[in-house]
């Protein structure tokens, strides 16, 4: 056997394992080159856009149509009239014919005092003037006499005179006790107190049995008359010039509605502009009067008045919650025709209701986002729902 050639052999096969483990290194290189380069190259080619998912919002068109000009302030009820009923003779009370809070008829009967003792003084004032009126009688029956006496000189004009003169007092007694007549009688018709108007009546501030007295300040009940009724309120005296020319043109309507009420308010018309504007506070008194014949103002009550001056025609209207506030100012979002939204700026002149008139920055027949706008930005696509 031949040992020269076996260290060539040797060398032949290592260097054929060497060339098979570089191959594979060579091989491992690659891969993970192509694989790391690949990724690269995929991360950075474009993705395919996604479309934007479709906003839902509710949209009004922006209308156009004639809207009431008006004043708008914070008003007091008051009542037509005020009574205080107090009694007007001493005695004590026998009789109360109403409730508390009821309503009253003109001429009812309220309350009865113990007339007894104003009879016994009508009698007696009765009895006394039919004294003084006999005693008149005769008086003048002499005087009469005595008259003719004088005519056929049978008396002097001195003893005339004195019958003259007694004629005359007896006369006058007659008629001051005449007189005592008629106030005692009409002393017995104080003890019955009646209403002297069509009203509500108040608290009973006296009980039946007790005694009230002439000269007592405090009322026995008050009345309030609600129909009709006033409204009282005040507004800038800037307005008074508009105020003044209009209702000269034409009774001018004032509507009364308590705060935060649902229900349509109390309609009525101006009556009254004070002759002064208030110098302390620069506003001018005005009050309305309504028939108030379903008890919508109660007397003392705090309401929303709004006098209607006159009606604005092709007013630009849309609903208030349309209306955003931004740091450049109110703004709406306008749908366009290509259901895409615009942030388009918007001055407001006045609300009327839930309405808003629009001075300037939209158009008839727009249209506006009323519910959704938390979620658009300009550009915004959206998808109108009813």
């Amino acid at each position: 056997m031949d040992l020269s050639h076996q260290p060539q052999a040797s060398l032949r096969i290592g260097q054929k394992r060497l060339f098979l483990f570089g191959g594979v290194g060579l091989l491992i290189v690659a891969v993970v080159l192509f694989t790391y380069f690949g990724t690269e190259i995929r991360a950075n080619e474009p993705k395919a856009s996604k479309a934007a998912p479709l906003v839902p919002v509710t949209v009004v068109p922006a209308a156009v149509r004639s809207v009431p000009f008006r004043l708008q302030a914070i008003g007091n009820v008051e009542a037509l009239s005020t009574v205080s009923v107090k009694a007007r003779v001493d005695g004590q009370i026998l009789e109360v014919n109403f409730k508390e809070g009821e309503e009253i008829k003109k001429g009812s009967v309220l309350f009865k005092i113990d007339p007894r003792p104003y009879e016994a003084a009508l009698r007696q004032a009765e009895a006394t003037n039919a004294r003084d009126v006999a005693a008149r009688d005769q008086a003048q029956a002499q005087e009469r006499r005595y008259k003719d006496l004088l005519e056929k000189n049978f008396v002097s004009k001195d003893a005339y005179a004195q019958f003259r003169t007694n004629a005359d007092t007896a006369a006058a007694v007659a008629d001051a006790s005449k007189a005592a007549v008629d106030s005692a009688r009409l002393n017995l018709e104080y003890c019955t107190i009646r209403t002297p108007i069509d009203g509500y009546s108040g608290k009973i501030q006296i009980q039946l049995g007790n005694l009230v007295k002439a000269s007592d300040p405090n009322p026995l009940v008050v009345l309030n008359q609600v129909h009709p009724i006033y409204v009282s309120f005040a507004v800038p005296e800037q307005t008074l010039p508009a105020i003044r020319s209009y209702m000269s043109a034409g009774p001018l309507t004032v509507d009364a509605s308590p705060p935060n009420s649902t229900k349509t308010g109390a309609s009525g018309r101006l009556i009254f502009v004070d002759n002064a504007v208030d110098s302390t506070t620069g506003t001018i008194k005005l009050r309305g009067q309504f028939a108030n014949k379903e008890n919508a103002l109660w007397p003392g009550q705090f309401v929303n008045v709004s006098i209607k001056l006159y009606d604005q025609r092709d007013a630009v209207v849309i609903p208030s919650q349309a209306i955003q506030n931004g740091p450049d100012g109110e703004y709406v979002f306008v749908v366009k025709p290509d259901m895409t939204v615009e942030a388009r700026k918007i001055k407001s002149d006045r609300t009327e209701g839930d309405s808003v008139i629009i001075a300037s920055g939209l158009k008839s027949g727009e249209q506006v986002v009323t519910r959704g706008q938390l979620k658009l930005t300009s550009g915004a696509r959206v998808k109108p729902e009813s």
